[in-house]
């Protein structure tokens, strides 16, 4: 089966099926993995097969992940994937009413905590990464005076950047090269604010 490039998330209730702290880590998990089992997902969460196995249906029932081709001899248990290579949630699909503000406002919020968690836990790791890899790590901040416009065109450039640097990793660990390649996370931000 063929993914979708990218799913954008209009409606409020697959917004809130992907807003639940543990199925926001499943859905990273398996965009991570691929594919994988209720049974690999829980011991990646550490909690119980049933609950894992719950909240993946709730996730398949809003198109979030889908039935993955069996990776192993044992056909006993079911396989899952993400159904697209992504999903976006933009702002403006969720103004029309105020419980879809709320529900956007409680989704971003759940988003950017789970990513200053990942974070925080590399800061903890830190020592045991080694040099090569703590000099790569990036960490920085710029303030810049943009235009509605130019932060739009700054946020596609970097995108499609990010975007060529994915696809040429994913193709070379697809012809065999996965010396030194492990999973980064990068987690950009561009937003106004005043002084």
């Amino acid at each position: 089966m063929a993914r979708k490039e990218n799913r954008r998330i209009t409606d409020v209730g697959t917004l809130k099926a992907l807003a639940h702290p543990l199925r926001m880590k499943l859905y990273r998990l398996l965009f991570v993995t691929e594919a994988a089992t209720a049974s690999q997902l829980a011991e990646q969460v550490d909690e119980a097969v049933s609950l894992v196995s719950y909240h993946l249906r709730k996730l398949a029932e809003h198109g979030l992940i889908e039935a993955a081709e069996p990776q192993s001899a044992d056909g006993r248990e079911r396989w899952w994937r993400p159904s697209s290579d992504g999903v976006t949630v933009r702002d403006t699909d969720f103004q029309d009413a105020p419980e879809k503000v709320t529900a956007h406002l409680a989704a971003s919020r759940l988003f950017q905590e789970q990513r200053s968690e990942m974070y925080r836990t590399y800061l903890d790791q830190r020592p045991h990464w080694g040099r090569e890899w703590n000099e790569a790590a990036q960490d920085s901040e710029s303030l810049l005076r943009l235009t509605a416009a130019e932060l739009a065109e700054l946020k596609q450039a970097l995108h499609d950047v990010i975007k060529r640097y994915d696809e040429k990793g994913r193709a070379a660990e697809a012809h065999g090269d996965t010396e030194g390649r492990e999973h980064v996370a990068l987690h950009l931000y561009g937003f106004p604010f005043r002084v």
